[in-house]
C-alpha cells in the first residue's frame, strides 16, 4: 500500500537509538488509519547503525534505509530522505531520540489548520546551559536579521505538508531555517510546545562553535534568499 505520511530520521552513529526509535515511533502512530513509512537516512555512518537499520526492516516492513557513502551532514540527510519519498505529508525526527514520537498524532492533528507545524522546546529543553543560551541569542540574530521571530526553528520535531517545500533549494544548513523559509513563501506555519528529552545513547555531533560560525554563515545566505526570491504575482490569461 503506497504510503500517506514518510517519518524522516537522519543517523550518523546512532546505532542504540535505531531500534528503540522503530518501537517509538510505532506505539505513537499505532491508531493512526493513514499508511506511513519510516524512513531513515544513515550519513555514512561508520558504527553498526546500518545493521540496525536492517535489522528493524526485517522486524517492520514499515520501515526503509537510506544510506549516504560519506558524511555529508544533518541537512543533506533531511534532503535526501525528501527526495526520495512521495508522500504527500512529511515529518522529520532526530535520531538520538531526544524528540519525542509521542508528539506525532497531536502535530498531525495540526495539519488540518495549517501547512507546517514545528516543535518547540524552549520550556522544556534538556541540553546543557551553553546550548541553551546558544539558542536565546540565534533567536535574536534571526529576528534582527531576518524580521521574523520564531522560537525555535532547531527543532527537528516537525510535520508538513510536502508542498510547503515548493520552490526551496536544498543547501547545508536548510534544517536549521526550515520554518523560517516556509512562511517566507505564504504558507501557514504553526509552533507548539513539545516535550525534550535527554540523550540516553550515543553523543552529540554538535560542539558552541560548529553551531555558532556555521549558524551566522547560514543566516545571511538565507536573509539574501528571502529579500530575493520571486513572490506570487496575480496574473491574468486570455481565455
Amino acid at each position: 500500500m503506497e504510503s500517506n505520511l514518510a517519518i524522516i530520521v537522519p543517523v550518523f552513529n546512532e546505532q542504540d537509538n535505531v531500534l528503540p526509535m522503530l518501537r517509538e515511533v510505532a506505539a505513537a502512530l499505532a491508531n493512526e488509519t493513514r499508511p506511513w513509512e519510516l524512513v531513515f537516512v544513515d550519513d555514512g555512518s561508520t558504527d553498526a547503525t546500518w545493521a540496525r537499520i536492517a535489522e528493524a526492516r526485517r522486524q517492520d516492513p514499515r520501515v526503509r534505509g537510506l544510506r549516504h557513502l560519506r558524511n555529508a551532514g544533518q541537512s543533506a540527510a533531511i534532503w535526501t530522505g525528501i527526495q526520495h519519498t512521495a508522500t504527500p505529508l512529511l515529518a522529520t525526527l532526530d535520531g538520538d531520540l531526544q524528540n519525542d514520537p509521542a508528539e506525532l498524532p497531536r502535530l498531525l492533528a495540526l495539519l488540518s489548520e495549517v501547512d507546517f507545524v514545528g516543535g518547540d522546546r524552549t520550556a522544556n529543553r534538556r541540553d546543557s546551559w551553553l546550548r541553551r543560551v546558544s539558542s536565546v541569542v540565534a533567536r535574536a540574530a534571526r529576528r534582527t536579521a531576518l524580521g521574523c521571530d520564531f522560537r525555535d526553528t532547531g527543532c527537528a520535531l516537525r510535520v508538513f505538508r510536502r508542498a510547503a517545500l515548493a520552490g526551496l533549494p536544498g543547501f547545508n544548513g536548510l534544517h536549521r531555517f526550515l520554518p523560517i523559509l516556509v512562511a517566507g513563501g505564504g504558507f501557514r506555519t504553526k509552533e507548539v510546545p513539545v516535550n525534550h528529552r535527554p540523550r540516553v545513547a550515543g553523543v552529540s555531533k554538535y560542539g558552541i562553535w560548529n553551531r555558532v560560525w556555521r549558524g551566522i554563515y547560514d543566516l545571511v545566505g538565507v536573509a539574501w534568499f528571502q529579500r530575493r526570491r520571486l513572490k506570487a504575482v496575480a496574473v491574468e490569461e486570455l481565455t
